[in-house]
């Protein structure tokens, strides 16, 4: 199948399967006489699950390391658990940053409430940002 048929098939644009092709996610394609790309089947399979392991958080340098582990025929599962663990983790941490921001944004916006915007003269500074 010509590139375009995989693109329409897999959900992702033809530029991207190159993509994927110049960084190895994909292996060389056969060619046609005429010099096309011709793709089996198989690859479609290939291109949804790094299409659903990049949606499920992880890079493309992790899906490469599934991929090539699965090439090899090992299992990925202890593999997969880690990159996800550690991308929880990774979560974990924004959203503890997060928190922290959120709690000084209302800690400010308090103060603004409580001061008196005719007292703000200072051209060079905000009362509510500088205590």
């Amino acid at each position: 199948m010509r590139i375009g048929a995989l693109a329409e098939l897999s959900g992702l644009s033809a530029q991207t399967i190159r993509y994927y092709e110049s960084i190895e996610l994909l292996p060389e394609p056969e060619r046609t006489t005429g010099g096309y790309r011709d793709y089996g089947v198989d690859i479609a399979e290939r291109l949804r699950f790094i299409r659903d392991a990049q949606a499920c958080g992880l890079t493309l340098d992790e899906v490469q390391t599934l991929l090539s582990m699965k090439d090899a025929g090992l299992a990925t599962c202890e593999h997969t658990l880690s990159f996800l663990d550690r991308h929880i983790a990774d979560i974990d941490a924004q959203l503890e940053r997060l928190h922290a921001a959120r709690a000084e944004m209302v800690e400010l916006a308090s103060r603004a409430r409580d001061l008196d915007p005719a007292t703000c003269t200072d051209p060079n500074r905000c009362q509510v940002i500088a205590s």
